[in-house]
């Protein structure tokens, strides 16, 4: 059972729909297996949730935030 994890912002049905679609078809193929034998796990983070040098994502952008 492979698994296939991708972190990312939040993300619409249509985008998850086109992600899983597309991550399951490129593993099968390099890995020669059958698609379903494939599990795509998405996980989304909010920006309030990540943080680079010591800022939240969210804040970085913020007036007066550099």
């Amino acid at each position: 059972m492979p698994v296939i994890t991708l972190e990312a912002a939040a993300l619409d049905r249509e985008q998850k729909k086109r992600l899983v679609e597309a991550l399951t078809e490129s593993a099968a193929r390099i890995m020669n297996m059958p698609k379903d034998s494939f599990y795509v796990f998405l996980k989304e983070n909010s920006l309030d949730t990540v943080g680079v040098g010591g800022v939240l994502l969210s804040e970085k952008n913020a007036p007066g935030q550099n």
